[in-house]
């Protein structure tokens, strides 16, 4: 008999929707942003320019969670050319600017996950996450029932966040097209 007091629980049924639902084929981080842009919105896709994009992250670690991809499939930095690694880490500064102002963030992590030991949910297409940080956002939810707290849905940070970033983007680009 445990003597361990009992844990309450707390349920997320939506995940196991995407645990044991369909998995979409190819990647979707060539897929997406050469869709029509009317689909950008439902995608996530707050802005693009003709090497790079910025999306939400579907599964955020943080309200605000946001991924700047390169538009060529390339799952390594040095499989960048210098003038794609350049308007990545452009697209970059340009969007921690916004976006910290945007949440009045206290600091962000920025940072890369190479490979899938390293924990990267896409190893094959690179990505750039960028997390607003705040002082305190880390709370007991994490640690008593491994749950994060998110205060916002995906949705409604889109609206909040797509009319600040789209500047940063081109708006004349045509959709790109999957290689």
């Amino acid at each position: 008999m445990s003597h361990e007091p009992e844990r309450p629980h707390l349920w997320a049924p939506w995940r196991m929707e995407y645990i044991r639902g369909p998995k979409e084929q190819g990647c979707i981080f060539c897929r997406y942003p050469s869709e029509d842009p009317s689909h950008y919105r439902e995608r996530l896709i707050l802005c693009r320019r003709a090497d790079a994009f910025v999306m939400l992250n579907r599964y955020p670690f943080a309200s605000s969670h946001l991924m700047v991809v390169p538009t060529r499939h390339v799952s390594d930095l040095a499989e960048l050319t210098a003038a794609e690694h350049a308007a990545l880490f452009e697209l970059v500064r340009d969007t921690c600017g916004v976006l910290q102002k945007a949440v009045n963030a206290e600091g962000l992590n920025v940072g890369l996950n190479l490979g899938a030991a390293a924990g990267a949910g896409i190893a094959e297409h690179l990505h750039v996450h960028i997390v607003p940080r705040w002082r305190g956002d880390l709370n007991f939810m994490p640690i008593i029932a491994d749950v994060r707290v998110m205060p916002e849905a995906l949705d409604a940070t889109w609206a909040r966040l797509e009319p600040l970033l789209r500047p940063l983007g081109n708006a004349a680009l045509a959709p790109v097209r999957e290689p």
